[in-house]
């Protein structure tokens, strides 16, 4: 869509802003605002008076740039304690602490809630001056944040980003009148709403898409692709009817445990409770876990292609799978090696869907989720449903195209996605620095 430009432009004066519109008028942000209150923490919530509402950065919400209030988090604190700390409608939120690999510290919220609330040590409060439209001035720190024009001003040790708040309330930003900046608001509030509902219908869409093809998995690894087959009683009330030449037989029929040592030039592979099994060893850029590699090889345990491996910690969760390559995996993982009665794959599909997952985790050992571990001798006393190998083969198959196909709409759909929110991010940009004019 086009917009309308200003009848006249002048030079800013700031590199990255260029041109803005004649009658727009230059300020440092902190011109703007009445200072930067630091939050604080506070002790366990008591169940008394001094509890009170403390909003943390993990409570921002980045797309819509407002606060999420679904998980708040209750602290003690005393009145007393609360200075000029505590919250108004139309304060500015902003994360002086934190960030990380891929989003920088800076982001910056709206905070226009009803509830009493303050702000955890790591969020600053901003109250803006009167003369300048809240709303405006928080779409002005999301053109700010989008531009990367908090990098400067970001000091890091430790791995913390440290937000230095009187350099960033430095830079220089373009307002026009009370008057524009209100209808600019008006613009934005509506067009972002819009792409907002665009973004999460497509969102739903692409969860439906996965939910359709978890159920259409668990169908086909349960009771088969032949909707006219014969069934029968499985003898297991959790898995009820199955096809009636298929076999349900404890997994110490189908397996085997390998525990042969790794050796040097194998790829150390890990299992994901999203994934299954790498097919490559994990780069050190990518290992965000920290895994510590041991020198010593032959502590670690062999994998070979068509292999079943699993987390005994995560197991419960699902991370199993099948092995695509020769490797190595971690001594707190369990091989398993197949007979001639299973296909690792098909074992795979079917040991991810939700029953068979809740299985592995009322055979799992610990008194607490976090402690469960799934032993071999666990393992061994699961129950697995199997069919016929030729038709094992044409299940794998089937299901392969299917996500395939589900996937090809999916990547379609998230590409779009991307394309709305760069929309959104450069209509703001626009918006607030001039380069369209609002009507």
């Amino acid at each position: 869509m086009m917009y309308q430009k200003y009848d006249a432009y002048k030079d800013s004066g700031v590199q990255w802003l260029g041109n803005i519109p004649n009658n727009w008028e230059v300020y440092a942000l902190k011109r703007l605002i009445n200072g930067c209150v630091n939050g604080l923490w506070g002790n366990d919530p008591k169940s008394n008076e001094n509890d009170i509402v403390v909003l943390r950065v993990a409570d921002f919400n980045r797309e819509t740039l407002t606060i999420n209030n679904d998980k708040l988090t209750l602290r003690n604190i005393k009145k007393q304690e609360y200075g000029k700390r505590l919250l108004s409608q139309g304060d500015l939120l902003i994360e002086k602490s934190g960030g990380g690999d891929k989003t920088l510290v800076g982001c910056v919220v709206l905070f226009n809630e009803e509830y009493d609330a303050l702000t955890s040590n790591f969020v600053g409060k901003m109250t803006p001056i009167k003369s300048v439209n809240n709303q405006f001035l928080n779409y002005v720190f999301a053109t700010l944040y989008a531009n990367d024009i908090n990098y400067v001003s970001i000091k890091q040790t430790t791995g913390i980003q440290n937000l230095d708040i009187d350099t960033y309330l430095s830079e220089k930003f373009c307002f026009p009148s009370l008057k524009e900046q209100e209808k600019i608001v008006l613009f934005l509030n509506k067009k972002t709403t819009q792409i907002d509902q665009a973004i999460v219908t497509k969102e739903q869409q692409i969860a439906l898409l996965n939910e359709r093809k978890q159920i259409v998995i668990q169908q086909a690894v349960t009771k088969g692709l032949d909707i006219n087959v014969k069934m029968k009683d499985s003898g297991v009330e959790w898995i009820g009817q199955i096809p009636e030449h298929w076999g349900v037989f404890a997994n110490r029929a189908i397996f085997s445990e390998r525990n042969e040592s790794g050796r040097d030039g194998l790829p150390l592979l890990s299992v994901s409770i999203h994934t299954g099994v790498s097919d490559e060893e994990m780069d050190e850029d990518t290992n965000v876990q920290g895994r510590v590699k041991i020198e010593d090889k032959s502590k670690y345990i062999l994998v070979k292609k068509g292999d079943i491996a699993f987390n005994m910690m995560r197991a419960w969760q699902g991370a199993i799978g099948a092995v695509s390559v020769d490797g190595m995996v971690s001594p707190a993982y369990i091989v398993a090696k197949p007979t001639e009665r299973i296909d690792a794959n098909f074992f795979e599909y079917q040991y991810r869907c939700p029953e068979f997952i809740q299985q592995m985790g009322r055979y799992s050992k610990g008194i607490t989720d976090f402690r469960k571990r799934l032993y071999w001798d666990g393992f061994k006393q699961l129950s697995t449903l199997v069919p016929p190998i030729s038709e094992q083969l044409k299940i794998i198959e089937f299901i392969k195209a299917l996500n395939n196909q589900i996937e090809t709409v999916v990547s379609v759909k998230t590409q779009q996605i991307q394309k709305l929110k760069e929309y959104k991010t450069t209509l703001i940009n626009d918006a607030v620095t001039g380069k369209i004019k609002v009507t």
